[in-house]
């Protein structure tokens, strides 16, 4: 695709125009100096593509994080309604729920001192990692089913957290309609020991602290300030969320024919939300959400227990906000001044909701939802909070990271010859993982810059910057 063909909405705003079969135009949210980047990779396609699918409302959207996926693009955002709506595992991503928790400490960066390595070597050897780790956890068939059903409530009645993280997780930690009826028993024989645990690749649990503060009243009524030390913890649903997705896209490639849906593309495979393939898959769907709720829950216990024993009880960890990535949900918005009930697939991309929004917790609910969005491991990171605007332009969406500008096989080449661990050191971040490739896959260079990526949002008024957030030191898998 050529800028040519992209025609300006506004600051940081651009439209492909309907096409051929597209039954809406494309939207990409970006600045000029990112376009070039954006156009050079297949995702603006994807971006066309998912615009031909039945059902779709307003626009296919991109945010600035795009970057290609599996048949969706990463940073993707599209609503669907109607008899003709459809629902597509590709467009929720094989890590079902996979999202981002914010905790904070009563202390600040002096306070931590030395113990930055100490603390870091402790999460590492407390917290499961990488590829097929597993945990100390093991669950039977019956309490995964009520991990399933109940999400973070599981863990908290089992002594992992408290009802105060709760009222600060997205969806309150658990997504109603979970079907575990619709789980394959691959699926469930890939979770019994996977909860409490953090995975491979980008998932990370992070130290830092808040660099910079923009909004000093959303910032307060978060509870952030400056040098206040801060963790982010970032998994998902693990093999449980990939597997459910694995099955329904080839339940979906088999079907959709049967539909009458023309596919631009296989890996688009959808059915309507009203037949009884879709609302299998949004029971299952619902289910992996809940294990990632659980999962993250877990997780962020561990690192607490991690805090107390190297630091004491003056690092106690508070739950600012937990916000999910990759999920499909129903909500209610204005469309063409309408309130109309749509499946909002957001793939790579996080709800920002406005103030006043009833989903939005109480206690945040005057200011708007919080964004979190995690940069890479040697730059840093963001809070943002959702604004009227998202809610008017992008189903209240916002961006979810920075995103990839190097696929993982061109990120290990970069790498080679290069100390990766070094060179963070060097930048004052301290850096652990189980394996030497995920520090390639995963080193800074392998990301576009996040704050390009906030500060396009920011333009163009889906979020405003609250905080910055730098690190001190990461876990990898």
């Amino acid at each position: 695709m050529k800028r040519s063909d992209l025609k300006p909405l506004g600051q940081c705003a651009w439209e492909i125009p309907r096409r051929g079969d597209m039954r809406v135009p494309g939207r990409i949210y970006a600045s000029t100096a990112m376009l070039e980047q954006i156009l050079a990779d297949d995702a603006p396609q994807q971006v066309i593509n998912v615009a031909t699918l039945p059902g779709i409302v307003s626009a296919s959207l991109a945010l600035p994080d795009i970057h290609w996926g599996y048949g969706f693009p990463i940073g993707g955002v599209a609503a669907f309604a109607g008899e003709e709506g459809i629902v597509s595992p590709g467009g929720v991503g094989y890590d079902i729920n996979c999202g981002v928790r914010l905790l904070t400490a009563a202390l600040d960066r002096a306070a931590l001192g030395s113990r930055v390595r100490d603390l870091v070597a402790a999460i590492f050897a407390a917290v499961p990692s990488g590829v097929g780790g597993s945990g100390k956890i093991r669950l039977s068939r019956a309490e995964l089913r009520t991990v399933a059903d109940q999400g973070a409530g599981w863990a908290v009645t089992r002594g992992y957290g408290t009802e105060t993280d709760i009222a600060h997780i997205e969806e309150g930690g658990s997504m109603t309609g979970a079907d575990p009826g619709a789980v394959s028993e691959r699926a469930w024989s890939r979770a019994g020991d996977q909860i409490g645990t953090l995975g491979s690749g980008n998932h990370f649990v992070e130290v830092g602290y808040v660099s910079e503060v923009y909004d000093a009243a959303t910032a307060r009524a978060f509870g952030l300030v400056p040098d206040q030390v801060t963790v982010m913890v970032h998994s998902g649903s693990r093999g449980f969320g990939h597997q459910i997705c694995d099955d329904y896209l080839s339940t979906m490639g088999r079907t959709a024919a049967k539909y009458g849906i023309k596919l631009p593309d296989r890996q688009l495979a959808c059915v309507p939300l009203s037949s009884p393939e879709g609302r299998r898959y949004l029971g299952a769907m619902r289910a992996a959400v809940n294990y990632a709720f659980a999962n993250r829950q877990v997780l962020a216990h561990l690192v607490r227990g991690v805090f107390a024993e190297v630091l004491g009880p003056r690092a106690a960890l508070r739950t600012v906000y937990e916000v999910a990535h990759n999920i499909a949900r129903f909500e209610t918005h204005i469309v063409g001044g309408c309130s109309r009930r749509l499946c909002v697939h957001r793939k790579g991309a996080t709800r920002a909701f406005a103030p006043g929004h009833p989903a939005v917790p109480a206690a945040y609910r005057h200011v708007g939802q919080p964004v979190l969005v995690p940069g890479d491991m040697g730059r840093c990171s963001y809070v943002l909070v959702g604004t009227e605007k998202a809610m008017q332009a992008t189903f209240g969406s916002a961006c979810h990271g920075a995103g990839r500008v190097l696929s993982r096989r061109q990120a290990t080449q970069a790498a080679r010859g290069r100390d990766i661990v070094q060179e963070l050191a060097r930048d004052g971040v301290t850096l652990r993982a189980r394996s030497g490739r995920t520090v390639g896959e995963e080193m800074p260079d392998a990301y576009k810059d996040v704050t390009a990526v906030v500060d396009a949002c920011a333009a163009a008024g889906i979020a405003r910057k609250v905080a910055q957030l730098r690190p001190l030191g990461c876990v990898k898998g």
